[in-house]
């Protein structure tokens, strides 16, 4: 089974899958080493990360693309991929849907907000109009190779025009070929829940720690009938906090001693990234001439 059509089928399932969010291979390693089915290639992370600057529409398709394709070739696992706008109109969309597609992606969500974009949990966005999404939507359509490719349609029309209106934009999006919406930053759970229930197509939630929407958990979202919900930046927070600690206790104490419960072991580093594995490649495919020359120096020392 490809892994479009797996995550296809964990779409299907509504059972509220948990796509954790990675902004580089690293973060994707360990989701895939944790246990989840999918990655989230986050833009806010790729902007934060990569950048070092806040998610308003900073990243290009080319930032995404080389990660997204860094990631593909680490991981075993469906990469859902934050294609931000599509970077223009629905020319620009046919040309993002096709390079992200080679690059990796399984699914690919895009947004209806005014270029350039911002965190969906932040304030002062604009979207476009519903028309316009709909022509982009039906372009990224028809651009996609392999038809199981998902695409994901986000309106950030609740903090601009209200619920009703994000769930009537949604419904057209979905009429329009989109195959999963998103209806970013509700409110609250019965937000949420009608979200969930009133539109027909698969749905996905964005948690976001210390953003606009709550943590009702897995298993009520799953009640909810969503099929995928995004954790986009946990490890970058996680790992910002643990930074700053580490880094502020080495500063202070000029050693690593006083922290070093927060660190991961050399082991752990080294098992991430698959050294090991590398390891035996390296002497699977070493010529047998290097091999003597190499026990040949080893004898002379």
């Amino acid at each position: 089974m490809t892994q479009t059509a797996k995550l296809k089928e964990l779409i299907a399932q509504r059972k509220a899958v948990l796509a954790p969010g990675a902004a580089n291979a690293l973060f994707a390693r360990v989701i895939e080493e944790v246990g989840f089915d999918v990655v989230y290639v986050t833009g806010a992370g790729i902007a934060n990360m990569h950048l070092g600057k806040p998610d308003i529409g900073l990243t290009s398709l080319a930032d995404i693309a080389y990660t997204v394709s860094a990631i593909a070739d680490s991981v075993e696992l469906p990469l859902v991929v934050d294609a931000d706008t599509g970077f223009g109109n629905a020319l620009n969309m046919r040309h993002t849907v096709r390079v992200l597609e080679r690059a990796g992606a399984c699914g690919l969500q895009i947004e209806d907000q005014i270029f350039p974009k911002r965190c969906g949990h932040f304030a002062g966005k604009s979207v476009i109009s519903t028309g316009e999404m709909v022509d982009k939507i039906k372009s990224a359509a028809d651009a996609r190779r392999d038809q199981d490719l998902q695409i994901i349609a986000r309106t950030d029309a609740r903090a601009i025009e209200g619920l009703d209106a994000a769930i009537d934009r949604a419904q057209a999006y979905a009429e329009a070929g989109a195959d999963l919406t998103f209806v970013e930053a509700p409110l609250d759970e019965a937000e949420l829940a009608r979200i969930g229930t009133e539109i027909p197509v698969p749905q996905v939630a964005n948690i976001v720690f210390g953003g606009r929407t709550p943590d009702p958990g897995q298993q009520a979202l799953s009640d909810m009938g969503f099929s995928l919900v995004l954790y986009a930046n946990a490890s970058l927070q996680a790992a910002l906090k643990a930074s700053y600690d580490v880094l502020g206790g080495l500063r202070r104490d000029g050693s690593l001693a006083g922290v070093s419960e927060l660190l991961a072991s050399f082991e752990e580093r080294q098992r991430t990234v698959q050294k090991p594995m590398w390891d035996a490649l390296e002497q699977r495919f070493e010529s047998n001439d290097r091999n003597n020359f190499k026990e040949e120096s080893n004898a002379k020392l």
